[in-house]
């Protein structure tokens, strides 16, 4: 064993890094921050925020392979087919085999998938609200998140 010197120790607690001085913390913390604020306005439409993710997808362009729902949201298979069963025992998917590639699966609205829509369109206005912010900056600090992430996603390829 070496001998500890005091003081060099000390300089190493000061230099250590600090959790609150991390940005990646920030952003986890801001993301926890934000499943507070989804979770009660989820609820009311009997949805997860993952759940919600997936069904924002389908609104957007619906009767979609599972594969292109994955590639949208960044996740893989084994994560988002749980997901979907759960959304389809809601009745507010059906999940079928690609008539032209067996090996394929597409997700559907059903009616009640399509009804819940109209529900789920005050949600951005809301949380919008509890960001407390004007529209162009939210705007700008979503595009830096994007900016953010594509850096960090180039960077680990």
């Amino acid at each position: 064993m070496f001998p500890i010197d005091a003081d060099a120790q000390t300089d190493a607690v000061a230099d250590a890094p600090r959790v609150d001085d991390q940005l990646c913390f920030a952003v986890y913390a801001a993301s926890h921050a934000f499943a507070k604020v989804y979770r009660p306005l989820l609820a009311e439409l009997g949805l997860t925020y993952p759940q919600y993710l997936a069904m924002l997808v389908l609104w957007e362009a619906d009767d979609c392979t599972v594969k292109a729902i994955g590639e949208r949201l960044g996740l893989d298979s084994g994560t988002l087919t749980p997901l979907l069963k759960r959304l389809e025992a809601q009745g507010l998917v059906s999940r079928v085999r690609d008539a032209d590639d067996e090996r394929q699966v597409r997700i559907r609205l059903t009616p009640a998938g399509q009804a819940l829509k109209p529900r789920a369109a005050k949600l951005p206005r809301e949380i919008g609200r509890a960001i407390g912010r004007p529209l162009p900056e939210i705007i700008q600090l979503r595009q830096e998140i994007v900016r953010l992430r594509a850096a960090l996603e180039a960077a680990s390829a």
